[in-house]
């Protein structure tokens, strides 16, 4: 249970600004970090971390150890002598206000992968037994992942499924000889995982030395295209030839009439409970070395998930089936000790999840945009929320909160009946006639919750335009990047104001205490 009252923010590092077309570990991650501290706030909520795959999803990696590459600093890689000054005189006109993952793989990879041949033929001493003992602790992970990322580029990007038949059943002789082959590669790709633990935990250094801790995301699903299901496909529902059996999704919702089919196969829970969940406990605890909470995405499932026959082409013609249930969150709990887990428990919640939710005193989460179309009794009103929750205006799958305002049915399956009839009540429960984004972040942040969570777009009050992800779009969603202007010591000034009058500054703490 989270005890006290604090805030935070909800921002992805692919959103920082930066002239390298991308959000990344450098110089703008510790501006905002300086700026959370000196709004007075305890958190900054990310997404996962991972090397994302087609559609440049967070929640599609294809690892779930492994960090995103696109992440590192190349300035720091300068600093560190593996690229030189000129090295970044030629770069591409990048959009400011998204990402481009296209422009920005073509300028950046060679960039990385020139540091990494530097390193290799020029680093000695220290700096090099660092990056060994890094290879033999995360050995377990990381050879099998930085084969396989470079199986993946030798084979033009196609699914693992659609490899070399030796390859796919992973014969030790084959795999062997392709080490030997893409050698030069693969030493490249564990050279970019050292740079970027290290920038990612000396980042995490300097938000604990300001009292913000990291709220990230473990998504509980794995990419079909992944090492994960490469090189585990035992734990997992899977055809002779690797393709998935059945797959993930949710049934018809407030986001979509056809429901959301995510297409991520299903595990084998029966196997990984005989082996102790020991894949999940392994997932946890790496995890937790780069975070200091974890938000478990999709909570539900671990109580009953939506399986969906793979082929289908939509979400509509699956069934639940039972999760693991409370033996899972007994096993990680003897494992990890305490469970600084925040469950992800949206969507439809039935009394078995909230059962299981509350027997570990997990926190749920409410959702401001989600608590005006039903009356009183909306369990996302603020005057509902229980202590034991975290508030959000939305998350990244839900429109900013004056996109929100503004939008109208076409936004969600909401009709314009609907999208009225919840103005008419926000404006009276609210007490406002003209509002901006500050009369919903107030509101939020007066919530009984001891926890508040805001997305930076809201705090500059953005559109639509601005919308981190539109669940069932498959394409332009986790472009959004604000720049280094946005970041102002007006907002910072009132966003502190706020967090004080409601109790959830540091100071308040302090005194309390």
């Amino acid at each position: 249970m989270i005890e006290s009252r604090s805030s935070g923010i909800l921002l992805h590092p692919t959103s920082l600004p930066g002239r390298f077309g991308i959000g990344d570990l450098g110089k703008e991650a510790y501006r905002f970090v300086n700026w959370l501290a000196g709004a007075g706030q305890s958190y900054w909520q990310i997404l996962p971390l991972g090397p994302t795959a087609y559609g440049d999803s967070p929640y599609q990696c294809y690892s779930a150890f492994a960090g995103n590459p696109l992440l590192i600093d190349l300035d720091s890689l300068v600093e560190e002598g593996y690229l030189s000054p000129s090295d970044l005189d030629s770069l591409p006109d990048f959009p400011p206000e998204k990402v481009d993952y296209g422009e920005v793989i073509q300028c950046k990879l060679p960039l990385l992968r020139k540091a990494a041949e530097n390193f290799q033929t020029q680093t000695e001493g220290e700096e090099r037994e660092q990056y060994d003992q890094f290879c033999q602790e995360k050995g377990w992970w990381l050879d099998d992942y930085t084969l396989f990322a470079s199986l993946k580029n030798t084979f033009e990007g196609r699914s693992w499924t659609r490899w070399d038949k030796e390859i796919v059943r992973r014969e030790p002789e084959t795999l062997d000889c392709w080490r030997a082959h893409l050698e030069e590669d693969i030493l490249a790709r564990k050279f970019w995982q050292y740079q970027f633990f290290k920038q990612w935990l000396a980042l995490k250094q300097h938000c604990e030395m300001n009292g913000i801790q990291i709220i990230g995301d473990i998504p509980i699903y794995i990419a079909h295209d992944s090492v994960d299901v490469w090189a585990n496909p035992h734990l997992f529902h899977l055809k002779p030839n690797g393709d998935p059996e059945v797959v993930s999704g949710v049934p018809p919702d407030y986001f979509s009439k056809d429901g959301q089919l995510w297409g991520n196969p299903i595990y084998r829970w029966d196997i990984l409970r005989d082996t102790g969940f020991q894949w999940w406990c392994a997932r946890f605890q790496e995890t937790l070395k780069l975070i200091d909470i974890a938000r478990l995405d999709h909570f539900r499932g671990f109580e009953a998930y939506w399986e969906v026959p793979a082929g289908e082409k939509t979400a509509r013609n699956g069934r639940w089936v039972p999760g693991p249930g409370s033996d899972f969150f007994h096993t990680l709990k003897w494992n990890l000790g305490n469970l600084p887990v925040i469950a992800e428990d949206l969507g439809l919640i039935t009394p078995q999840v909230e059962a299981l939710r509350d027997e570990f005193d997990l926190p749920g989460m409410s959702i401001l945009q989600f608590a005006f179309g039903s009356g009183p009794a909306n369990t996302y009103l603020p005057h509902n929320h229980p202590k034991n929750h975290v508030a959000y205006l939305g998350t990244h799958d839900n429109d900013t909160i004056m996109g929100w305002w503004n939008a109208g049915a076409g936004a969600s399956t909401r009709t314009q009946a609907h999208v009225k009839k919840e103005k008419d009540y926000a404006r009276r429960y609210l007490n406002f006639e003209d509002c901006d984004q500050w009369t919903f972040i107030r509101a939020l942040l007066a919530s009984p919750a001891n926890t508040a969570i805001i997305p930076l777009q809201d705090i500059f009050g953005l559109g639509n335009e601005a919308r981190m992800n539109l669940p069932g779009r498959s394409e332009g969603n986790w472009q959004w990047r604000y720049t280094s202007d946005m970041l102002t010591d007006e907002s910072c000034d009132r966003l502190l104001e706020l967090t004080e009058i409601y109790g959830r500054g540091k100071e308040v703490e302090e005194e309390e205490e």
